[in-house]
């Protein structure tokens, strides 16, 4: 295919940018976080089950399981689910969606500067796909069986949760022929009717056996005891993951292919979709694994990636009412999913059943687990190290050029839980507890919250305040005061207007796990180096938002006042075959100046994967270069970024 051949790739995945002007920007709040409400109770478990018959360590289990016992202020999960049991109901999520969210999933999946692009003006996002009511929604039912409002259920967590249990109780007297089970064991069936889903039945009584405790959102002490009692065979799954997937075992996947296919007439050999053929890692590492959201459903989205047009897809995609992981790409593949040439050749991408921005929806505790199952499985197989450096969001992957940056999607966003992501991969973000070092590691603390807005199609009205019991960022501002503006990301704000409280405007955010210099400390206030600005967070034991911790730091030689950023490790221009035109990195918008530092992500493979066509048509096709400038990793500011090893020197701190 001709270098100037133009393209437009839709993505399943979150928006690409927002509307940051004047009008739609809230102003610079405090982080601290107002009294939240009052949830759902030890009490309301133990209420319901005195009701309805069912046990209360199944009830707390199948809650656990739904919202880790949450409330969520009355908002829906990422399933279309409402309350501690997750009862779902995509009608009224259809109406809330509608409201507040648009999708401005048009961009570049593939990511690759040689292919130019058509990308949709931030102004004119496309609109979304919305979710449609389901004939087996259980909030409905739930309310139907107890003689009370929908409303109700999605509004009264105490409630909601005995809509879950008549539910539970229903389908036991379906299955018991009017009799309900006499011992915590024979709701086995009950769950794995009512779920329909082994793993989620196997996981009920997994957390029945091992217990959990857990002091909620809202401030509610939460107790599920161990019950040893229980078979071990019950708290394991049964399912079977099919012939040909890459899943670790039990975890019942299945596989639908992505496109490769021609697109057109089909006369074009490199006009195609939706990934590239390759060898993987035996001729390019795989060292990062990006998590994505779809912002459609998971069926639209396995439907978009077997559409050649769609320029998209990913490697997996998890669904959020029961965790159903579903491959859609050989892991060996290159998938265009990142919109980043170089990321995508040295990651895998998961997507999960979710929107960024739909009125803060929540993602699911099955998704989550099946997602870290997962993703324990590729790291181990790949070497890929569980840390924010390599496991990281949509919204971590950095523009490839300077003009791209922008238009950088920033999935999965704030309300992705990073720090319970990391406990279930069994490799907890953690540090040296609260103090004052000289490298810190954000972690917000559960009783955090941030004032985040929406970003909605301009057609839907100005930005709302997003209600939500937590997030997983922080936002920084100019100076050590609640009242300071946010910091300017110069990609995002160009005329050096201020940041803005808005989810998807990412350059004022830092995220769960990331890892930065400190730059200044007054009171309770600590300023961090971020994209080559001092960005300030409140900081106090009352609300803690970091941890210290370890690092190894760049910065720049002595004697240079700045060196450049890029988004890539690309060889040099001289060390490309004569066949293959070269594709070099040119600089950022960032630098990183003179007495700054910023934490190292590792040592980047210098290497560009050269890949044009459906079937070899050129020569040289699908071919890896390599060059021999080394270029470190480092986290620069919300997203990732690369140096040359030759600009910078490494210090411990």
């Amino acid at each position: 295919m001709s270098n100037g051949r133009v393209r437009v790739r839709i993505v399943a995945g979150a928006a690409t940018a927002c509307l940051l002007g004047a009008g739609l920007a809230a102003s610079a709040v405090s982080s601290a976080s107002a009294a939240p409400p009052a949830g759902v109770s030890q009490a309301d478990f133990a209420a319901a089950s005195t009701a309805t018959g069912v046990p209360a360590s199944v009830l707390l289990s199948v809650s656990y399981l739904a919202s880790q016992w949450d409330s969520h202020a009355g908002g829906p999960s990422t399933a279309g689910g409402y309350g501690p049991m997750n009862l779902t109901d995509m009608s009224a999520l259809r109406a809330a969606w509608g409201k507040t969210h648009a999708d401005d999933s048009t961009g570049d999946a593939r990511g690759d500067a040689s292919r130019p692009l058509t990308i949709a003006p931030a102004a004119t996002p496309k609109a979304a796909a919305v979710p449609t009511a389901a004939k087996d929604d259980t909030l409905p039912r739930a309310a139907g069986l107890l003689g009370v409002p929908a409303s109700t259920l999605r509004s009264n967590p105490a409630q909601n949760v005995r809509g879950g249990a008549v539910l539970l109780a229903a389908q036991a007297r379906q299955l018991g022929h009017g009799a309900l089970p006499t011992t915590v064991a024979g709701w086995y069936p009950a769950v794995k009717a009512l779920t329909g889903s082994d793993e989620y039945a196997a996981d009920t009584f997994d957390v029945i056996r091992t217990g959990a405790t857990r002091t909620t959102a809202e401030g509610q002490s939460i107790t599920l005891p161990a019950d040893q009692s229980v078979p071990a065979s019950l708290a394991t799954s049964t399912a079977t993951n099919q012939a040909g997937t890459e899943c670790p075992p039990r975890l019942g996947c299945d596989f639908v292919p992505a496109a490769y296919a021609l697109d057109g007439d089909g006369t074009d050999k490199g006009n195609y979709g939706n990934y590239d053929l390759a060898n993987r890692p035996k001729d390019e590492r795989i060292n990062t694994i990006v998590i994505h959201d779809t912002e459609v459903t998971y069926a639209k989205t396995l439907s978009l990636f077997q559409d050649p047009a769609h320029y998209a897809a990913s490697n997996y995609v998890i669904r959020s009412a029961d965790g159903h992981v579903t491959q859609a790409v050989a892991t060996k593949n290159v998938v265009w999913h990142a919109g980043n040439w170089y990321v995508n050749s040295h990651s895998l991408g998961i997507e999960h059943e979710g929107f960024a921005d739909a009125g803060g929806t929540w993602y699911t505790e099955e998704m989550y687990r099946s997602s870290a199952r997962l993703v324990r499985y590729l790291a181990a197989r790949f070497n890929v190290p569980l840390d924010r450096q390599h496991i990281y969001g949509h919204d971590n992957v950095p523009g490839l050029t300077a003009g791209g940056v922008s238009g950088m999607h920033w999935d999965p966003a704030a309300y992705w839980n990073w720090q319970h992501y990391f406990e279930l991969l069994g490799a907890p973000l953690h540090g040296l507890g609260y103090g004052r070092s000289s490298v810190v590691m954000i972690l917000p603390s559960a009783r955090r919250t941030e004032p985040l807005m929406s970003c909605p199609d301009p057609t839907q009205g100005p930005s709302v305040p997003i209600p939500g019991t937590g997030t997983s960022m922080v936002q920084l501002h100019t100076a050590p005061s609640a009242t300071a503006p946010l910091i300017s990301d110069p990609a995002l704000h160009p005329d050096g207007s201020a940041g803005t409280t808005r989810n998807c405007d990412w350059g004022d955010k830092a995220a769960a796990g990331q890892i930065y210099s400190v730059a200044d400390r007054q009171g309770d206030w600590t300023a961090i180096w971020y994209d080559g600005l001092e960005g300030w967070f409140q900081d106090s034991r009352q609300a803690p938002a970091a941890v210290q911790t370890h690092a190894v730091l760049v910065t720049p030689k002595q004697g240079l006042a700045s060196v450049p950023v890029y988004g890539g490790a690309y060889p040099n221009a001289d060390e490309y075959p004569s066949a293959i035109p070269a594709h070099t990195v040119a600089p950022l918008q960032y630098t990183l100046k003179a007495g700054q530092e910023y934490a190292f992500g590792g040592v980047a493979p210098t290497e560009y994967y050269y890949a044009q066509t459906i079937d070899n048509s050129l020569p040289m096709d699908h071919t890896v270069v390599r060059g021999k400038t080394v270029f470190y990793q480092i986290q620069l500011g919300h997203r990732v970024a690369f140096v040359k090893a030759s600009d910078v020197r490494l210090t411990a701190a």
